[in-house]
C-alpha cells in the first residue's frame, strides 16, 4: 500500500513518519506486526522478558517496595514484553504492579486485562520505563555531504528516489556540529538524531522516581558510520529504505547524544552492551553438565534450549552488542543493578 504520492520530494523525517504511522502507515496496517518482520530481542527468548523481570524486582528494591511499583513499556508491538515481565514476576510483587504498554497501535484483543494500553507513557510513574528498540523507529533526517564539501537535507520520494536539498542550518547544523560532524568529502552522511533526544528526555520526564533503560542498536561519536545507516525490514529480511508503509524504517541510536538529552532530569547515566546488562541479570550462554542428560534428561534439554536462546541474545555482532542506556530518577541510586558488569561504558 502506497503512502504519498510519486514525485513529492519531502525530508526523511516527514516521509518515515507518514510511512510508519500514518493512517495507512506501517505500524497502523494489518501488517505491522513486528515479530512478522523483524526480530528482536523480546521475540528471540522468553530469557529477555524474565531479565527485565529481574531489573524490575530490584529497582523495586532500591524504591524500598513501593506500594505502586510501575512497570512501563514503551513501544510495547502486540504486549509481548510486558506479558513476559508479568508472568516471570512473583505474586507478592506482581499484585504492587501497575502495567502499562504504550503502543500507537490498537490493544490487542487477547492482551492480559492487567495491562493500560496507553498512547504516551503515564505521567509520574514509580518504578522501570524500558524502551525496547524504540529510539530508532523515532524519524529523523538524513544530511548528506555535496560536491562542494556542503551538507544538505536529503529528500526522498514514495518511491525511494534521493536528491539533495537545503542546506543544513539552524538547530540541525548545531546538532551535527556537537555529535555528528561531517567533514566536507562527498557522500558522507548522517542522522541528525534531535527528534530522538527529545523523545527520550520526554520519556524519562514521565517518571518521578525510579530506572529509564532504553536499549537500541545505537553508536557513539568515537564509532559513527561514515555513511549513516538508513535501512528498512519487511518479511524477515533488510529491504530498501523507501517510505512507502510496506516495510519498517530504521536507523541506528546516536545514543550519547540521547544520554545527554535524558540528563536534563538529573539522573546518574550509564551504558552497556546488551550481553553485559543481560549477563548481570542471569542470562548465560553456557551449557549445562553433561552429567545432568543422564540424572534429569528433561531438565537437560530444556537447559540447552535455554544456553542457545542466551547466546543468541549476547552474541557480539547480533544482538549482544545492542546498548542499553540507564539513566536514574529521582532522588534513588539504582547504580548496582547491574553488578559484574566489565564491558560499562561511561559517557
Amino acid at each position: 500500500m502506497s503512502v504519498g504520492a510519486t514525485g513529492r520530494w519531502r525530508g526523511w523525517r516527514a516521509a518515515t513518519r507518514d510511512a510508519l504511522y500514518g493512517p495507512e502507515g506501517f505500524y497502523r496496517g494489518p501488517g505491522g506486526r513486528p515479530a512478522a518482520h523483524f526480530r528482536t530481542s523480546v521475540h528471540a527468548s522468553p530469557l529477555f522478558a524474565r531479565a527485565v523481570a529481574r531489573l524490575l524486582r530490584r529497582v523495586d528494591s532500591a524504591l524500598d517496595h513501593p506500594e505502586r511499583l510501575d512497570f512501563v513499556d514503551l513501544a510495547a508491538g502486540r504486549g509481548e514484553l510486558v506479558t513476559g515481565v508479568l508472568g516471570a514476576l512473583p505474586a507478592g510483587v506482581a499484585d504492587r504492579v501497575r502495567a502499562h504498554a504504550v503502543e500507537i497501535a490498537d490493544r490487542p484483543e487477547d492482551l492480559d486485562a492487567r495491562v493500560t494500553w496507553r498512547s504516551e507513557p503515564p505521567p509520574g510513574a514509580v518504578g522501570l520505563l524500558f524502551a525496547n528498540e524504540w529510539l530508532d523507529n523515532v524519524p529523523v533526517d538524513v544530511a548528506e555531504v555535496d560536491a562542494g564539501g556542503i551538507a544538505r537535507h536529503v529528500l526522498v520520494d514514495a518511491l525511494g528516489n534521493e536528491r539533495l536539498g537545503e542546506r543544513i542550518t539552524g538547530e540541525d547544523a548545531a546538532w551535527l556540529g556537537r555529535w555528528w560532524p561531517l567533514p566536507a568529502v562527498p557522500g558522507l552522511r548522517a542522522e541528525i538524531g534531535a527528534p530522538r533526544d527529545a523523545a527520550w528526555a520526554g520519556a524519562v520526564g514521565s517518571l518521578a522516581r525510579g530506572l529509564a533503560v532504553a536499549v537500541d542498536y545505537a553508536h557513539t561519536r568515537a564509532s559513527r558510520p561514515p555513511f549513516g545507516t538508513l535501512t528498512a525490514y519487511r518479511d524477515g529480511g533488510e529491504v530498501a529504505p523507501v517510505p512507502d508503509g510496506s516495510r519498517d524504517l530504521t536507523a541506528h541510536v546516536a545514543i550519547d547524544s540521547c544520554a545527554r538529552a535524558g540528563a536534563g532530569a538529573g539522573p546518574a547515566t550509564r551504558l552497556y552492551r546488551q550481553r553485559d546488562a543481560l549477563r548481570a541479570l542471569g542470562v548465560s550462554g553456557a551449557r549445562p553438565p553433561l552429567a545432568l542428560a543422564s540424572t534429569r534428561p528433561h531438565a537437560y534439554v530444556r537447559a540447552l534450549a535455554d544456553a542457545g536462546e542466551a547466546a543468541e541474545l549476547t552474541a557480539p555482532g547480533g544482538l549482544g552488542d545492542f546498548r542499553w542506556l540507564a539513566q536514574d530518577v529521582g532522588e534513588v541510586e539504582i547504580r548496582g543493578l547491574f553488578v559484574d558488569v566489565a564491558d560499562h561504558e561511561e559517557e
